[in-house]
């Protein structure tokens, strides 16, 4: 790889969110916004590539990567979106462009739909959020349940400390067995940038053990699926072949919008922007 990006921050509800820069500032603006329990240089092939023609900012959500981790433990939808917006207006982005996978992809459509003003262009990797079959689940049980659940789940959480591996050697093969697609160069690049040192020498992911926990009280199911109607601009959703997330032409979320177009990647898991690089690479040039 040639260069790299240059690292910043700014600050959302008294948080310091960090952020990457790759240069070209006279060009258009590209977010890149990654998924959960990742972090802000899974992009880096992805960036080098259209900073050619972009001005690429590719941020770590809050409690991911070198971001600050939320003091509360909070991280609703509502307060992810908050830091988009954020980000977006302190850095005066707008109109913007976003390539964001899975749980970004969630972010990035919420927030597309509040704001739908400000945005060019969209392309969405495994992003749609939960299943309705998942909101159906979460919905036959009452509120206090749900609640009393998420308190249990929380309260277990605080009690955990982050896994420890002895070496490198053991994140980076952990980091194989989770994309199996990965390539060497791919996984130990990705474990690199995910992993901080212990005082003691072991090493940890970057990344705070509350993002797993989804708030019993968020957007409501046909809320969420009538603010993508307030999407105005172009929607390209990406899906691997290969996903455990079952596809979204079968369920009927494609018909919330005004404008979304669904491409599968044959070979390739939910990581297809790794999986299928040089693929992914030439469509989004063309689509962008």
């Amino acid at each position: 790889m040639r260069k790299g990006p240059t690292s910043h921050s700014f600050i959302s509800q008294r948080l310091q969110l960090h952020y990457t820069d790759w240069g070209n500032h006279e060009a258009p603006p590209l977010l890149l916004i990654h998924g959960g329990r990742d972090h802000c240089r899974n992009w880096d092939w992805v960036a080098e590539e259209l900073s050619k023609d972009w001005h690429i900012i590719a941020p770590d959500l809050r409690g991911h990567g070198d971001s600050a981790w939320s003091p509360d433990g909070d991280y609703s939808m509502t307060a992810y979106l908050y830091d988009l917006a954020q980000l977006i207006h302190q850095k005066k982005l707008a109109p913007v462009t976003i390539i964001a996978h899975s749980m970004g992809g969630h972010i990035t459509l919420s927030y597309a739909s509040v704001y739908p003003e400000t945005v060019r262009k969209l392309v969405i990797i495994e992003g749609l959020g939960q299943t309705p079959e998942w909101y159906a689940e979460r919905e036959s049980k009452a509120l206090e349940q749900r609640i009393r659940e998420w308190v249990d789940m929380k309260r277990a959480a605080a009690g955990r400390f982050p896994r420890r591996y002895p070496t490198l050697e053991e994140a980076y093969q952990r980091m194989k067995e989770e994309n199996s697609y990965l390539s060497d160069t791919q996984a130990r690049h990705l474990t690199q940038h995910g992993i901080s040192q212990n005082e003691d020498g072991t090493y940890s992911w970057k990344f705070d053990n509350y993002v797993r926990f989804f708030n019993p009280v968020d957007i409501p199911q046909h809320e969420l699926y009538r603010l993508w109607g307030n999407i105005t601009c172009p929607v390209r959703i990406l899906w691997g072949a290969d996903s455990w997330l079952p596809s979204p032409d079968q369920d009927g979320r494609l018909d919330y919008f005004q404008d979304a177009s669904l491409t599968v990647y044959e070979n390739a898991g939910h990581w297809l922007h790794h999986d299928q690089l040089d693929r992914f690479l030439a469509e989004m040039k063309a689509f962008l």
